[in-house]
């Protein structure tokens, strides 16, 4: 069972950028669909992006097409979260999560993954 360890929230003011990155043995390797949902307070937890293990194919939720970008590095079972053009209203906490089946079965409304970290806070504030 994977252990996601999530790292490099903070508190920035908005328009800034912030990189989260997620760990985790076999994180690249042994999972379909690896990515990041989010949940901030008094909100249902939120998608924010998922990117496929087998061709790479990606997917962001609508409130972050355009500014946040998901990558992945196989070689050190790393996956990372860039932050652009960071608003108030993404402040939350943010998980790094995995699932054996694919980002097209997991990445919904609420999202369905069925590993997940203990999450890195992101607070936009001016």
């Amino acid at each position: 069972q994977v252990q996601p360890v999530e790292s490099g929230g903070g508190l920035v003011q908005p328009g800034a950028s912030l990189r989260l990155s997620c760990a985790a043995s076999g994180l690249t390797l042994d999972y379909l669909a690896i990515g990041w949902f989010r949940q901030g307070p008094g909100k249902e937890r939120e998608g924010v992006a998922c990117i496929s293990t087998t061709d790479n194919s990606t997917y962001y939720g609508d409130s972050v097409k355009g500014r946040f970008l998901i990558s992945r590095d196989t070689a050190k079972n790393t996956m990372f979260l860039e932050t652009f053009n960071l608003k108030p209203e993404d402040t939350a906490l943010y998980y790094c999560a995995a699932d054996v089946l694919s980002c097209t079965d997991v990445f919904r409304t609420p999202p369905d993954f069925t590993f997940w970290g203990q999450g890195t806070q992101v607070t936009v504030s001016s």
